[in-house]
């Protein structure tokens, strides 16, 4: 008779936890292109937001997780997610941005950097935009080709000036903010109709 082996308990990974990750998920898996060349910052954070979002790991660069300290049972896992996201990060920027930020230790304090560095309202960035807006006509371009490059400079335009939005402890009933809203897209209306 053979000898008596112990059964073989498989455990399953739990696929909700922000530590999971899956045995393809490399280095090289996520790449957010246009790579972040500095003025494209906020179209290159919002890309990078959703991929992370999709993998769970916005968490590890919005703070929701603390860095662990090294007893703690949890440490191995996300030491593990960080060098995915710092991988990840690096292969999303330019190399001259690489450069800069390959020797940090921690993911989050990549992000936190290149936040500091790039999202500042840039004045001249939004001059840059109501001119260019002004002054795009549709010449020989397709339609849809003409409104793309349209609504892609008026979302750029209303991610450097959002819609301020109602702080007051109790909700505000009025129309000023919808009136507000409103008159911002007629306002893109009368631009892209008045080539």
């Amino acid at each position: 008779m053979p000898p008596r082996q112990a059964p073989i308990i498989v455990q399953r990974a739990n696929t909700d936890s922000v530590f999971y990750v899956h045995p393809r998920e490399g280095p090289n898996l996520v790449t957010i292109t246009p790579l972040l060349t500095g003025s494209n910052y906020l179209a290159w954070s919002h890309l990078m937001k959703r991929a992370l979002g999709a993998k769970k790991k916005l968490a590890f660069v919005d703070g929701s997780i603390p860095i662990p300290a090294s007893n703690d049972l949890n440490s191995g896992a996300w030491e593990r997610c960080n060098h995915l996201i710092h991988s990840w990060i690096l292969n999303s920027v330019s190399p001259q941005i690489a450069q800069t930020i390959v020797f940090h230790e921690f993911a989050i304090d990549i992000w936190i950097e290149l936040q500091e560095r790039f999202s500042k309202v840039d004045r001249v960035r939004i001059a840059y935009l109501h001119s260019t807006i002004n002054n795009l006509n549709q010449g020989t371009k397709f339609f849809l080709d003409y409104f793309t490059e349209m609504k892609s400079l008026w979302e750029e335009l209303n991610s450097h000036r959002p819609m301020p939005v109602c702080t007051c402890p109790m909700p505000c009933r009025c129309e000023s903010m919808r009136a507000a809203t409103e008159f911002r897209m007629e306002d893109q209306v009368f631009n892209f109709l008045l080539d």
